[in-house]
Formats: structure tokens, C-alpha cells, sequence
């Protein structure tokens, strides 16, 4: 084992801060963005449901954050630890943070982005320990200056960065390969049942906006099961690192399984909860909370599994109709405003859905013969994704083997 240099971040960066502690106003479409720990993750700013802020608060928080290309960023708030480099695009100069986000600014004299980057995602488990808090862990910036990690040359640390990323970009190679699948999926639902241009609608009658041989039914008459989870006994403290996969809404999102966070319990757990076991093609939807509404197939590579309370499993009858034709439905523009307007409405404290809600969703049901052909088609490009899908998670695996090694000097670049 290779002995390295301890030194503490605050002389490893030049600028350790976080964002803004408090609020900022909202503004669609304006381009400035105001990211919260939600947003980062799996290495990168998500910013598909981040918020967008006027510009004159942009303005005064970015002169706090400074964010620019390089920059690394830490969760440092709730989930402690979740980790980001700020990629050198135009959405960088535009974007600010709330205060669970920590901008760190390497020396690159001293360290380079990348080896800070994976050096923190080794020491993710001493990151949380150093954090305090009794409802809710923060790691404070005082904390974070003072932290150590084993710094080597830069030499070495360009090579060690050089063989955890070559794991990381085919990891994001598959992701966006992934994103391109689903979207493929999306719009061919779009085309066929939203803009009415299925194959053969030219000889299609079209009456009050339904096509000839089409029904309208409920979700009820369409499944063998709608019904929300449950809470293992003993709640999160009944939660392990392995056994049976518990499902929870931080896992769900529209179209995409989300693999971190996932829990798991114990098979005498699992047993009493039976009842909400979880099938291959099952559709989950979040009914509570600020991810309400959000949907997706569950992927068969964590079966088995259940949920709990806040995840709803619908399970359609495939001689009925067809999972994924059910799963663009709920999904579509239109069903999801009104879902969301039903679960702002029924929460007395926070959204809701209901399975009385969610039973009596009404769904266009198209002809057979085409719901076949969109089954086939889409269900291909489903499987495509969960074969990516697992071979991410087998590349993180070997990565996350690799990356203790080779920060603690143990494999020799």
C-alpha cells in the first residue's frame, strides 16, 4: 500500500460554500436554474425537474456559489454525500444552488476534479458520519474544510481518475442510450394515440374523437390488481443492506426506475408483507407527497420486491390490454395534469391519490389487433432498457470494488 499525503479539503480548494440559505422566486422557462439535492445525482445536475428562478435572484446567489466547469458538487443536507461534476456547457453559468448543495473548487495545482470527485464518493460513509443532526443529518461547511482525504501526485491521480471513468462513461454511454429507447417508446404512443396516426387510420372511422373499434374503459376493468403497499414493521429500522427489495417513491420516477435509495427486508418482513408483492410488468405510481403522480414498470431485476405505503401497484390483465400501453396512458400530458389536480385537491396536508381515484382512471382502449402491435414494439424497447439497465448496475458494482483499492493505494496504476 502506497502512503500518501493527508491533507484537509480547505487546502485542497480554493472555495468551499454552499447555497443559498433561503428561499428564491419561481419563474417558468426563465433559464436560471436553482438546484437542490434532489437534482444531484449519479454523478450529474439533473435538471429535468429542477426549478428556474427570476433572474435578479439568480443573480445574487450565483455570487455566492460561482459555480464553473470543474467545480465539485456535494450533497451535504438530508442525503448526505451524492456527488457531481459540473460539466463545462452553458447550463453551468446558469445554475445556483439551494443551501444542501456544497460547491467545492479544486486547486488544479494540488487536485484534479475527477480524483477530488471519486476520493469523496470512497469517504461517502465518513462524509455521513461527520455530519450532525438528530431529525435531519448536515454536514457543515466548517465539517467539510476540516475533512482529510490521501492525496497522491497528480501524476497518479490523472491515471486512477482514467480507470474509474472509463467505468462511469460507459455507464453514461448505456444511460443515454437508455433515454433514447424510452423516448422511442414515447413517441410512437404519441403518434399512434394521441395524434391518431396508427397504421391503417386513413380507413378508420373517427367519432367524438375515437376511433372506430375503440373503447373507453376504466383502469379497474383493465387490472387484476390496484392497491398501495404497505410499512414493514418497525419502519426504517427494520430496513437492511440485503434481502427482499422494499419500493418507495424516491425509486419512482415517470418511465425510470431509479436503483439508489432502494431498501431491503428480511424474509419474515417479506412474508407479512405478501399481499403486496410485486409481478413482473407491474406498473407503480407514487400517491403521496411531493412525487405524486410519478410512474413506471417495475424492472424485473429486483424482484423480488414489495412496496410500501406511498407506492400503488397496478397490474393489468394482459388479455384486457397491455402494460406498457397503460404506462404511456397514465404518463400521457393530459391524464397527468388531471391526476395532479385530483392528488392537490384531496390532500388535506400533502398530495394524494386514492385507489378509488386510481381505479376510475377512464383510458381510451385502442383495437386489438393495434394494441398488439404497440405491445410488441414497445415492450421490445422496454427490454432493451432493463438489459442496459442491469449492466449499469453491474459496472457500478465492479467500479465501487475498485474504488476503495485504488484510493487507499492498495492496486498499483
Amino acid at each position: 500500500m502506497k502512503v500518501w499525503a493527508e491533507e484537509t479539503l480547505g487546502e485542497l480548494c480554493s472555495l468551499i460554500t454552499d447555497g443559498k440559505h433561503g428561499d428564491c422566486r419561481n419563474e417558468d422557462n426563465s433559464g436560471y436554474y436553482f438546484i437542490s439535492c434532489k437534482d444531484v445525482r449519479e454523478g450529474r445536475i439533473h435538471y429535468e425537474n429542477s426549478r428556474q428562478i427570476v433572474h435578479g435572484d439568480f443573480a445574487e446567489t450565483h455570487r455566492r456559489t460561482d459555480l464553473g466547469p470543474g467545480d465539485v458538487l456535494l450533497t451535504n443536507s438530508g442525503t448526505i454525500g451524492r456527488l457531481a461534476i459540473a460539466p463545462d456547457d452553458e447550463k453551468t453559468q446558469r445554475t445556483t444552488f439551494q443551501k444542501s448543495v456544497a460547491i467545492l473548487k479544486p486547486l488544479p495545482e494540488r487536485i484534479s476534479s475527477h480524483f477530488l470527485y471519486y476520493s469523496l464518493a470512497a469517504n461517502r460513509a465518513r462524509l455521513i458520519n461527520s455530519a450532525g443532526g438528530a431529525a435531519q443529518k448536515n454536514l457543515l461547511l466548517g465539517e467539510l474544510r476540516r475533512f482529510t482525504i490521501r492525496v497522491p501526485p497528480l501524476v497518479e491521480q490523472a491515471k486512477i481518475a482514467s480507470i474509474l471513468s472509463a467505468y462511469d462513461d460507459l455507464i453514461e454511454n448505456n444511460r443515454r442510450r437508455i433515454q433514447l429507447l424510452e423516448q422511442a417508446a414515447r413517441l410512437l404512443y404519441k403518434e399512434w394515440f394521441v395524434h391518431l396516426r396508427f397504421p391503417g387510420h386513413e380507413h378508420v372511422t373517427i367519432t367524438d374523437g375515437v376511433p372506430e373499434g375503440w373503447t373507453v374503459r376504466r383502469l379497474s376493468d383493465l387490472a387484476t390488481k390496484v392497491g398501495s403497499g404497505a410499512t414493514p414493521r418497525g419502519g426504517a429500522a427494520a430496513y437492511q443492506s440485503k434481502g427482499i427489495t422494499l419500493i418507495r417513491s424516491m425509486n419512482i420516477y415517470d418511465y425510470r426506475f431509479e436503483d439508489e435509495g432502494l431498501a431491503y427486508i428480511n424474509d419474515d418482513q417479506a412474508e407479512k408483507l405478501s399481499a403486496v408483492s410485486v409481478e413482473p410488468l407491474d406498473i407503480l405510481l407514487n400517491i403521496t407527497g411531493a412525487s405524486v403522480a410519478r410512474c413506471c414498470m417495475v424492472p424485473e431485476r429486483h424482484l423480488p420486491a414489495r412496496v410500501n405505503q406511498h407506492v400503488m401497484i397496478i397490474r393489468i390483465e394482459p388479455n384486457e390490454c397491455g402494460s406498457n400501453y397503460v404506462l404511456n396512458s397514465i404518463n400521457s400530458h393530459q391524464q397527468k395534469q388531471k391526476l395532479l389536480s385530483i392528488a392537490k385537491a384531496g390532500g388535506a396536508t400533502r398530495e394524494a391519490l386514492t385507489k378509488d381515484v386510481v381505479q376510475n382512471i377512464s383510458l381510451p382502449v385502442p383495437a386489438l389487433h393495434l394494441l398488439d402491435q404497440f405491445e410488441e414494439t414497445a415492450g421490445r424497447l422496454f427490454d432493451q432498457c432493463q438489459l442496459l439497465a442491469a449492466q449499469n448496475s453491474q459496472l457500478a458494482k465492479a467500479r465501487d470494488l475498485l474504488l476503495p483499492r485504488l484510493m487507499n493505494g492498495e492496486v498499483a496504476v
